[in-house]
């Protein structure tokens, strides 16, 4: 097995399908979990030192801190619609509870700030269509800076690349601190669509790959739906998503700079392309979703 792809089952928690933290990555920031509840239950989750999105991957919740209570509407499918969402602080006693069951990923950071609990609207969610012709891709971008200041360290977004088409490109990297690009840790967590194009499936794949300059890194795999891959240095990208099969990937990033920051550097032998796509049309499958439901 790749030392960073870490394929579906390996990171399981019981019938939780992820639970990687930092000491699991090998790094000291960036963590994941993804949790499974069965309808008409509940789970207390301790958030310990980092904060957290509670981000719906399927079905809805409700979400209980700090005296708080935010309702989660959620989505069918991650293929389907734009999710509201809850941040929750580090030291607090989260309950996620639902009514006809849930899966929910919580993408995490280890931070030092403890912020008050929010709710996150899918309607002010913006949505990106990034880059040009087969290289066209959805960037949802829920919780970057610019968008969501409301953290401490956390990244956070999720992509959807049409079948057929290629996204994280150019390559490109964030592991030194610079005039171009900031340190983080990234976490890409990836489902893939069955012949529907909705309903995530085993059938389907994509590529991805990561690589460094010295030849360190240079891992080229097949990515399954419920993957996950490791970035802690290096060029990262393409993701392709295979004929036949849409892609997403949740990306989680934090690091060590004071402010949050998702700076990269393109890989510059590479970076050319990214002049190209003022002359392409973009795929007119993007965007694939909205807080409405499937755009297209």
């Amino acid at each position: 097995m790749s030392s960073l792809h870490r394929p579906l089952g390996t990171l399981a928690d019981g019938e939780d399908p992820v639970l990687l933290t930092p000491e699991g990555a090998g790094w000291t920031y960036t963590g994941l979990r993804v949790l499974l509840l069965h309808p008409g239950t509940s789970r207390v989750v301790e958030t310990g030192e980092f904060e957290a999105f509670v981000l719906p991957l399927s079905g809805g919740c409700t979400v209980e801190v700090d005296g708080q209570r935010f309702s989660l509407t959620g989505r069918d499918s991650v293929f389907t619609r734009v999710t509201d969402f809850a941040y929750v602080p580090r030291d607090a006693q989260v309950t996620l509870s639902t009514k006809d069951g849930v899966e929910l990923a919580l993408p995490m950071a280890r931070c030092t700030r403890r912020l008050e609990p929010r709710y996150g609207p899918a309607e002010e969610v913006p949505v990106e269509v990034r880059g040009g012709g087969n290289a066209t891709r959805q960037v949802t971008n829920f919780g970057v800076p610019g968008v969501w200041e409301h953290a401490d360290k956390l990244n956070a977004c999720e992509l959807i690349t049409p079948d057929g088409n290629w996204s994280s490109y150019p390559p490109h990297k964030h592991d030194e601190a610079s005039e171009c690009e900031v340190v983080n840790e990234e976490i890409y967590y990836f489902r893939i669509a069955g012949r529907d194009g909705i309903t995530p499936s085993q059938n389907g794949f994509g590529l991805h790959r990561t690589y460094t300059a010295d030849g360190e890194l240079d891992e080229d795999v097949a990515v399954r739906d419920g993957d996950v891959f490791l970035i802690p240095r290096g060029y990262h990208g393409p993701c392709v998503a295979a004929p036949g099969y849409p892609m997403y990937y949740l990306n989680v990033l934090a690091g060590p700079a004071e402010e949050r920051s998702m700076a990269f550097c393109d890989d510059p032998v590479h970076s050319w392309v990214r002049g190209t796509w003022a002359g392409q049309p973009t795929d007119s499958r993007c965007p694939v979703t909205s807080s409405e439901g499937r755009v297209r």
